[in-house]
This record gives structure tokens, sequence and C-alpha cells, in this order.
């Protein structure tokens, strides 16, 4: 009754001039504090960017430890506990609300970490629900201390709305649909007044807190008996490219099971005439997705979105196309002999796997195109973007992104089950000159940057001849070149960027006829060979300076001279007999005066 009777009297007061707010934030003898805005800038502050929630919570039970003791608030001494309660007499200083906020984060942000811990460890989930109702608790309580006339009505309906928040979260745990929706219905209710009441830039936060709360509304009305609000959830999901929080696995499940029921009656899909039974449950919910995740992939709203979709849908088709190899591997023979020998046609199970690989190839075109398109956007901007010195797109980025793409087209020409099928194969080559054409047209444009007039213009002409022979042969194709990019406007860019090529190039060869004077050529030399000549040379102020030669060049020296000592063998040596000594005869004489020591 109280929150009804804030928002009657605050509706009423805002058309005529606004000032009840305004006069009530201003008023000294009021105690305020913006609980939204301290909450979101914690969190984001201090680990849940990451979903670091036991980070979190180290904050808040050091927060709290310090404004205990700032506020001598303490709860008793190191040997004997001793509670005490805020009370409204001592509401002046606005930090003792804030004691009762953080108490309720600490216990929240515990409950978090426990959901995490609980998807290995189920009996973690009842000290989960207690953390819950303990933070539901303190928020009791600081919405009752918010009651007083000591509080303005802003903070009033903050602490109400961070109540039915706690409230909401707590009865969706407990599955509790109806109690929750209408606590998340009166949270919505009070942050989208609070927004309407305040500038663009202070309803931001406001205004995310009420998305941050839809999904869980039609989830619960789901729930409930509501089948329209699974439509909304898988939209909401889909846009935003994937669902993040509380509601993240539970979504995910019901989203899977929902498909998995329509699955159970899907038994054949057909495609390119040919109907083909599909007997495994993981290819026909992805079959069944397909549809949706297109319509989201058009409708996402900025390129970050659309590429995280892209990724999403390849992902699944990826994991599509393995529960098929999977079911092709115990049927070798059938793989053997995969062609058919009274029709020619490839089985069941090869037709379904090329189908699949042929989603998945054309989704990685679509998605390489997407990109190409921002980049060709970014390179229209090119000069403001060098002007604020940021790095620019450069055509050889297209360049590598139309290479993937003819490569994946060269890939859909050769799935087994489609190499007899002419207009196919028709189609897949006007793509090939479509791409073929832009791939052209950006490596001329990468000639025209560095000055290689020539070169360019021959593209420029190939890009023309491409673009003639799509024209001249999508005469039955021309529904399924729609998707493709205009070949009439690159024609007529081709043209436009021909002619300032053939201007650029006759104003760059009279500006070098007009720079070759005798003063500006150079001849190559270094520095130090050329003192008596001047000449302009800017590369003597550059950090490539050419002042000698280095290393220097080689320079013949004598060699060193070789010796031979060719008289050795012309010299004739002196007898040296008669000063050789010669040898004593041996025998038993010798012997007997060795012994004895007689010498002759």
């Amino acid at each position: 009754m109280l929150l009804l009777v804030n928002l009657f009297s605050w509706e009423q007061s805002m058309p005529a001039t606004g000032l009840l707010w305004s006069s009530v934030n201003r008023d000294p003898a009021l105690t305020q504090i913006p609980v939204l805005q301290i909450v979101k800038e914690s969190q984001q502050q201090h680990g849940l960017r990451h979903g670091d929630f036991q980070r979190y919570r180290g904050y808040c039970s050091r927060r709290l430890r310090r404004l205990r003791k700032t506020l001598n608030f303490k709860m008793g001494n190191r040997h004997k506990f001793t509670g005490k309660k805020v009370t409204e007499e001592i509401l002046s200083d606005n930090r003792y609300l804030l004691l009762i906020l953080m108490d309720a984060e600490r216990a929240w942000s515990y409950a978090m970490q426990l959901k995490q811990e609980a998807n290995t460890e189920p009996r973690k989930r009842f000290h989960l629900l207690s953390r819950l109702r303990k933070a539901v608790k303190h928020a009791e309580e600081l919405e009752r201390l918010c009651e007083s006339n000591r509080v303005d009505a802003k903070t009033k309906l903050e602490a109400q709305a961070y109540m039915a928040y706690l409230t909401g979260m707590l009865r969706f745990e407990h599955q509790e649909w109806k109690a929750a929706m209408e606590a998340f219905n009166k949270c919505k209710t009070i942050y989208e007044k609070l927004a309407n009441a305040f500038t663009e830039e202070q309803a931001v936060l406001y205004n995310q807190r009420v998305e941050e709360i839809s999904p869980n509304i039609r989830y619960c009305a789901y729930n409930i008996g509501d089948q329209s609000a699974m439509n909304e959830l898988m939209q909401m999901r889909l846009r935003s490219g994937g669902t993040e929080g509380l509601l993240a696995e539970k979504l995910e499940a019901l989203i899977t099971q929902t498909r998995a029921k329509q699955a159970a009656t899907m038994s054949e899909v057909e495609w390119r005439g040919r109907t083909v039974p599909v007997k495994i449950d993981k290819v026909r919910i992805f079959l069944l997705g397909l549809a949706d995740n297109e319509a989201a992939i058009v409708q996402a709203e900025n390129e970050e979105t659309r590429e995280r979709l892209f990724e999403s849908l390849l992902s699944e088709c990826r994991d599509a196309i393995q529960a098929v190899r999977e079911d092709l591997k115990p049927d070798q023979k059938q793989r053997e002999h995969s062609l058919e020998s009274d029709s020619g046609k490839v089985s069941n199970i090869q037709y379904l796997h090329s189908y699949l690989t042929y989603i998945k190839l054309s989704t990685a075109i679509k998605r390489n195109e997407s990109m190409a398109k921002s980049l060709q956007k970014a390179l229209l901007q090119q000069q403001r973007s060098e002007e604020d010195g940021k790095r620019t797109p450069r055509p050889q980025d297209l360049i590598r992104l139309y290479d993937i793409i003819l490569q994946n087209l060269v890939e859909l020409t050769q799935l087994p089950g489609l190499e007899e099928d002419k207009n196919f194969q028709k189609e897949i080559g006007l793509k090939t000159l479509v791409y073929k054409a832009y791939r052209c047209f950006f490596i001329a444009q990468s000639y025209v940057l560095v000055k290689k007039w020539s070169e360019a213009l021959v593209l420029y002409e190939r890009v023309l001849k491409y673009a003639g022979e799509v024209q001249s042969g999508a005469g039955a194709f021309t529904n399924s070149l729609k998707e493709l990019p205009d070949v009439q406007d690159l024609i007529t860019q081709v043209n436009a960027e021909k002619y300032s090529l053939q201007a650029a190039a006759i104003l760059d060869a009279n500006d070098n006829h007009e720079t070759e004077s005798p003063s500006q050529v150079k001849d190559g030399k270094p520095l130090s060979e050329r003192f008596e000549t001047f000449c302009l040379d800017p590369s003597l102020v550059s950090k490539q300076v050419s002042l000698v030669h280095f290393p220097p060049g080689f320079q013949p020296i004598p060699c060193k001279p070789l010796f031979f000592d060719l008289a050795l063998n012309h010299v004739a040596f002196p007898p040296l007999e008669d000063k050789v000594e010669q040898k004593a005869k041996s025998g038993l004489t010798g012997y007997i005066k060795g012994i004895f020591g007689f010498k002759s």
C-alpha cells in the first residue's frame, strides 16, 4: 500500500513542474542513498564483470568492517558478541543505511556463488536458499528504515524496488512462479517510474535493471501457463545473443525441451526436390530452430550481436554434423557403397550430411559477407578515422574475407549428391563470379594506394568482365542472387574509379616530370662520395640516411708469397765418419769387463 501511495503522489506531482523530487533530494535534513547506483558500481568494480561472486562477497565484508569501524558501530569485541540494530534515531548519517545494504549484498553474492557450485554439488542448494532468505531479511530491514520521515522519497522507492527484486529471486528459486512474477513486476514498475522522473543519464541504470528483469517475468508467465511468453523469451535470447545471470541455464533447458517436443513430430526434411528422413534428435532440434536463428540474425540491432548469433548458429550446425558423422561410422558398408545401383543417388544419411554441410558453408559465407559490408562502411569513413588517429581498415582485409568466401563456394560444388545437379552448379558458379568481381575490385584498390596505375586499370577491366558474365547468365537465377551484393552498383563504382584513376595517373606523371631537376635527382651515391655536388636529398633527415657504403665492397689486394726450398736437393754434406764413435766389439771379455766396471 505504501508503494502505491508513493507512486500515485509522485505521478500527480510530476506533470506540473517536477519540483517535488528535486526539492526532496536537495533537502539537507533528509537522508538519501542511491541504492541501485551503489550496487551496480560495486558489482562492476569488484568481480561481477567476470562473474566472480566470491571476490565481490569479500569486498562486501571488508567494506562492512570499515563502515563499522568508522561509525564505531562494532558488534562487541573479539571475546563477546553484542548485537546492535540500526534505528530511526541514528539515520541522520546515510552510512547506517549503507551498512544494511552491504549486509544484503554480501548474503546475495554468497547465494550466487553457491548457485555456481550447486551445478556439481546439489546439496549446496539448501545453503543457497538460506543465504537468499538472509538477503531478503536485510532488504526488509532496509525498506522498514527507509519508511522513516528522515529518508527522502527517492530512497524509499529504491529500497522498495531492491526488496522486491530480492524477493522475486528467492521465489524464483523456490519455483513459486506467481509470487515471483508479482515481485518482479513490482520492481519493474518502480524502476520504470524512476527512469521517467530523471534525466537520460540518470535513467540508464534503471532501464538496464528493467531489461534484466523482463526475461524473468516472461519465464514465470510461461510456467504459469502463458504459452505466448515462450516465443518472447526465445526472441529476447536470440536478439541478445544469449542470456546471462539467474535465467541462463533454465532458459536454455526450456528452449531445448520445447524444441525436443516439436522434434518428436518431425520425421523428414525436403531439400532440392528430395525428401530425406531425419532420425537423429539433435539434427531435428537444430533444423527446427534454424528459421528462428536466421530471423534473429536479420533483426540483430548491431554488428556485435549479429556476430554472436552467427557463431552460435555455426556451433549448433557443427554439433549436428558431428552427430550425423557418428551415425555414419558404424555403417561402413553403406559409406563404401554410397551410390545406389538403381538410381545413382547417394544414401539418405549421406545426403542429410550434405544438407547440413551446405547450411554450415552458407552461414559462413553470410557471416563473412556481413563482416565485409562493415569493413566497406569503415573504408568510406577512412579519411575521418585517419584524422582521429585510429587504425583504419585496408583493402587487404576485404581481400582475405573474399578469399575465404570463394573457398567455401568451392567446397559447396564438391558436396556428395550434388555433382550432377546442373542448376546448383550453375548457381554456385554465378555466385563465384560475383565474389571474384568484388575480390578483384579490392585488389585494384590496394594497387591504387601504392600508385600502380596500370595494374589497377587491368584489374578494373577484369571486374567489368566478371560483372558482365553475371548479368548475362543470371536470367533464371535472379531470386537466388538477390541476397548477394549488387553487381550493377559495382559496375557504376568501377567506371567512376577508372576515370579518377586515369586522372591520378596523368597528374602523377606530370609531378614526376616537374620534379626531375638536376638539383633534385639523386644518383644513389652515399653522401661521402658526393661532397662536391649539391642536390636536395630528403633522406638525409630520415632514419634511413645513406652516408657511406656499408658494409664496404671487396677490393683486390696482393697475395701472400709462397716460398719453396729447392736448394736442399743440390747440397753435398761433408763426411762425418771420423767423428762418429765405432761400436765396441762384443764378447766374453767385454762382458766380464763390464761386470767389474773396467772400461776400455
